[in-house]
């Protein structure tokens, strides 16, 4: 069962944000695997954006999707989170993310560029037929 909040080790957002970051015009996204036993064997597989309008929405790459869920297997993970950008709107879920929900058992993260200076990354978990935003908290290096 996910909690009604979400943490992270610092270094995985920083890679997350950094993904974003240099590709400030179209939707990155990609997977994120975790060891159920072991929170700290945590890993961010990004995959490509093959959609149409990359700039407004994500389609992720069918082979690397499955290559991803392949080496999480492989790392004894299982997929966590599912992760993607936002280059020109808030990081809430659009109407399409809405529509292509599949998961009921992941986090969803939507990280914002559309802000001034600070990026925003948010977490949410699907609740009923809707996402519910979850607090999203970042570790501090030992």
């Amino acid at each position: 069962m996910l909690e009604n909040s979400l943490s992270l080790p610092r270094p995985l957002a920083n890679q997350l944000l950094s993904h974003a970051q240099k590709n400030p015009d179209n939707e990155v996204c990609g997977l994120i695997g975790r060891d159920q036993s072991d929170h700290h064997n945590i890993d961010y597989y990004p995959v490509s954006n093959i959609a149409d309008d990359s700039a407004h929405r994500f389609e992720m790459d069918p082979k690397q999707q499955i290559a991803a869920m392949k080496q999480m297997r492989d790392r004894n993970q299982a997929l966590f989170a599912i992760v993607h950008s936002h280059p020109d709107a808030q990081a809430t879920p659009s109407s399409i993310d809405l529509e292509r929900i599949e998961y009921d058992d992941v986090y969803y993260l939507i990280i914002s560029l559309n802000t001034k200076g600070v990026l925003d990354m948010r977490s949410y978990l699907l609740r009923g037929n809707g996402m519910q935003e979850v607090e999203l908290l970042l570790e501090h290096d030992d």
